[in-house]
């Protein structure tokens, strides 16, 4: 069992909150529900996300 740990924005020191983001990656847009800091809009991108939805789109575009 995975514990919910806030994850805390380093520059501006609030807690981040999950919102849509729409990403542009090899071409292809997307998007996705991450968390992001409501002050600056940095994002914070999971390794779940980077290893399922963008090696997707990285095998998508390698079979073209």
């Amino acid at each position: 069992m995975q514990e919910n740990k806030e994850i805390i924005c380093y520059k501006c020191q609030k807690e981040l909150v999950m919102e849509k983001v729409n990403f542009s990656y090899l071409g292809h847009n997307f998007h996705a529900d991450i968390l992001k800091c409501p002050v600056c809009g940095e994002v914070y991108i999971s390794e779940a996300l980077v290893r399922g939805r963008m090696t997707e789109v990285e095998m998508l575009m390698e079979d073209k």
